[in-house]
């Protein structure tokens, strides 16, 4: 028998709200130990793929998406100089998943929902202000040291998922690993009001835009477009943020006359990295404490959100036992698929040598051209062949 019956969960993100609203619904109590106030106002992710989707149908999260969300049925690969290279319409997904497009919805959104509906549950506690400082564990349980407005303070239970980011606590703490590296140049994310499409009437919802010298990303989301921009090292954060670095970045995306409304600016480091192992003893990590990639391809909220569906699915199969094939499972797409593919579109979108450029441009004009490849693509970037690779996705008949 479990000795506290309850399960620890560091970090309230998505990742770590999702997974605790997976266990209550299989009558499994949790504990959510977040180091914030509250919901953070994240928008660095916001794609929901197909899959992701499907596999969240019945627990209620899929129709809450749905219902703050954008639907996307189409994405661009374009070019600076060359406009659009290359459309991909996710109809052609339509007989391999219930939800053929990409779904456009804020990360905190989904947090807010998540906390109103653990806040409402008997069997799961929401704990903030709580900051991981120690952690230590038995053959039969963990415990997580917390520094809190009211001291330290020890809480354990019979399993541990740290979801608690790329500089998870919980992972150092564990001495496990990350292997990878770290991109030099930093990301801006900015969000607008501006209406793009009024004055761009060719492009659609979903926009990567490659450029030898500034390549960018083009989102619309429920709220505004989002923009993505990359940012030479030599800039100084400081700068990359101010209104000035911002409007000139924008301009040279769509000159106009008047400047743009910035309603979000955010910077970040960008790296590609997969923890050594997912399991230490009554420990696992899942999301951005497991795995970090680049943002080109809208790949990690996806794939942790897919960690925490495998993890608690075996949760609540094996309270009683073992739970030594949940690395086994996840842990090679984190490799094979989540970061393969994000290196392969941040590649493609900054490639500075003209003729393998315009190989490239041409490849992906080929691929949309054709509708075998342009469907195995498509499976590929919605992360259904990788789902389906894994086993947690069967092939519809």
């Amino acid at each position: 028998m479990p000795k506290h019956e309850r399960v620890l969960i560091a970090g309230g993100g998505p990742v770590g709200s999702a997974a605790a609203w997976l266990l209550t619904l299989r009558g499994i109590p949790v504990t959510v130990i977040e180091q914030a106030e509250g919901v953070q106002m994240d928008y660095r992710a916001s794609t929901f793929h197909p899959p992701t989707l499907d596999l969240l149908e019945e627990t209620g999260i899929t129709e809450a998406l749905l219902e703050r969300g954008l639907k996307c049925p189409t994405w661009q690969f374009r070019d600076r100089e060359q406009g659009r290279i290359a459309e991909f319409d996710l109809s052609a997904l339509k007989n391999d998943t219930n939800y053929p497009y990409r779904l456009q919805c804020e990360q905190f959104k989904l947090v807010e929902w998540l906390y109103g509906k653990l806040e409402a549950t008997d069997s799961a506690d929401l704990l903030f202000r709580h900051e991981v400082v120690e952690l230590r564990q038995t053959d039969d349980d963990v415990t997580l040291v917390c520094d809190t407005p009211d001291g330290r303070t020890e809480i354990s239970g019979d399993w541990l998922i740290a979801a608690d980011g790329g500089r998870s606590v919980v992972r150092k703490l564990l001495d496990i690993g990350f292997d990878g590296y770290t991109h030099p140049e930093h990301f801006i994310v900015a969000g607008t009001e501006y209406d793009f499409r009024a004055h761009m009437p060719d492009i659609c919802s979903v926009n990567y835009t490659a450029d030898p010298r500034e390549w960018y990303v083009l989102l619309e989301i429920p709220d505004m477009w989002r923009v993505i921009l990359p940012v030479d090292p030599s800039v100084d954060d400081g700068d990359a943020i101010t209104d000035t670095y911002i409007q000139n970045a924008l301009q040279n995306l769509l000159p106009r006359d008047d400047d743009y409304p910035i309603f979000v600016r955010a910077i970040y480091r960008v790296s590609q990295r997969v923890a050594a192992k997912y399991r230490q003893g009554r420990a696992f990590l899942a999301g951005d404490a497991a795995h970090i990639n680049n943002p080109l391809g809208g790949m990690g909220l996806n794939g942790g959100l897919q960690d925490a569906l495998s993890l608690t699915d075996r949760l609540a199969k094996v309270w009683h036992g073992a739970l030594d094939e949940y690395e086994a499972q996840r842990k090679p797409e984190a490799h094979d698929a989540i970061n393969a593919i994000t290196e392969r579109n941040k590649k493609l979108m900054e490639e500075r040598d003209p003729d393998v450029r315009q190989r490239n441009l041409d490849e992906m004009k080929a691929i949309a051209a054709d509708p075998d490849r342009a469907y195995s693509f498509m499976l590929n970037a919605a992360m259904i062949t990788s789902l389906r690779r894994c086993g947690m996705l069967a092939e519809r008949a």
